[in-house]
């Protein structure tokens, strides 16, 4: 079903790019130089619209404008849109945010960002933008202004307002945009999602825990009723959108700034951004920078042929993404003792990772004998499917 869907959104940036065309006159531009020119006035302003749909490029484009442009003397508004993808605050716990076996099988990435916040499913119906500033410009309240007030531009009727968790709800209680934020030392962005026409249900489907018995100081994310715009305004066309947020940024700030068309893979443009790329598609930044957590579940265990069953208490301790300590408690009429034990040690200073630990349980399981091949097995895919 997912897979269905996301064929369907992938009807690319392009097209929302020649509709705003026959409006705005993009500028381009040979070099970052030439596109971030220095400003001697505190009111320049900038409009960009990034043509790639991959969310590490993206949020990679993010920490690369936030380093290298001079944001005390040029303010910026960020367009992009990705392919569908999971998305987790910083401080987040990916596997009880999101889940992460359906996202395999649907080839749905996981990215963290370097904000704080909740976690977010974005595809080619959702909106995102990323509002650049200096840290003392940094307002929150006037940049969803100028989505509330870009909304009620395009369709009067639409009842929308800005919450004080800095969402915008739609009818006093569907969310429409979430927002999160990320502030240097001199310098800030804060960016938000806009619901326009994402699958909701692939929402649902991937915004849900992993596995159960997890306990951490990560942040959580809040759950809310969320709703398309294009569920209120059917006409509402993303050009259209796309249009407004720009008039109105223009009017909010005073400037006067058309939209620049900036590809993220250019790297005589946007020189060492790849790198970043790399190091946002790592596995010891998606889940090696998890705040340390513990795991205290119950397995249940089943013997199909003696029709027997049991269960048996599983606790984990990781860091880093990295199993520091296992002690597992099987019913030794189930299964030797040593074998639980070794179990435990084998997978310690292993990725808490499926993957990973079946590497390391598949050797431990050659080594045994057949007598308890099949309960051993079985207690191996319990252990395993702990890990997502």
């Amino acid at each position: 079903m997912i897979s269905n869907t996301r064929t369907s959104l992938l009807r690319g940036w392009s097209a929302v790019c020649r509709c705003q065309h026959r409006n705005h006159q993009f500028r381009t531009s040979s070099s970052s130089s030439s596109l971030f020119p220095g400003s001697d006035s505190s009111s320049a302003g900038l409009v960009l619209q990034s043509d790639s749909t991959d969310v590490y490029q993206n949020l990679a484009l993010e920490d690369w404008i936030d380093t290298n442009v001079d944001l005390q003397k040029l303010s910026i508004m960020l367009l992009w849109r990705n392919q569908p993808a999971v998305v987790i605050g910083r401080h987040q716990n990916p596997w009880t945010e999101c889940n992460l076996p359906a996202m395999r099988m649907a080839g749905i990435p996981l990215a963290r960002r370097r904000s704080g916040g909740g976690t977010v499913f974005h595809d080619l119906g959702n909106l995102n933008l990323t509002f650049f500033t200096s840290k003392k410009a940094y307002d929150r309240k006037r940049n969803l202004k100028v989505i509330t007030e870009a909304l009620r531009r395009v369709r009067p009727g639409l009842n929308v307002q800005a919450t004080d968790r800095f969402d915008i709800i739609l009818n006093g209680c569907y969310k429409i945009s979430g927002t999160a934020s990320r502030l240097s030392r001199r310098s800030s962005y804060h960016h938000c999602t806009l619901l326009h026409s994402a699958d909701r249900s692939a929402l649902a489907t991937l915004l849900r825990p992993s596995c159960s018995g997890i306990h951490s100081n990560a942040t959580p994310s809040i759950p809310s009723p969320v709703t398309n715009l294009l569920d209120h305004a059917p006409t509402l066309q993303l050009g259209e959108l796309l249009d407004a947020l720009v008039h109105q940024y223009n009017a909010e700030f005073g400037f006067s700034s058309a939209p620049s068309l900036i590809n993220p893979a250019d790297k005589s443009m946007f020189p060492g951004l790849s790198k970043t790329v790399t190091e946002l598609q790592s596995w010891e930044w998606r889940f090696g920078k998890t705040p340390k957590f513990s795991v205290q579940t119950l397995l249940e265990l089943t013997d199909d042929q003696y029709s027997a069953h049991t269960s048996a208490q599983l606790h984990m301790e990781v860091k880093n993404g990295l199993i520091e300590s296992s002690k597992l408690d099987v019913p030794t009429d189930w299964v030797p003792q040593q074998f639980s034990s070794e179990l435990s040690a084998v997978l310690v200073g292993e990725r808490f990772c499926p993957h990973r630990a079946a590497a390391a349980l598949t050797a431990l399981l050659r080594s045994e004998t057949r007598e308890h091949q099949g309960r051993l097995h079985n207690l191996c895919d319990a252990v395993l499917s702990v890990m997502g």
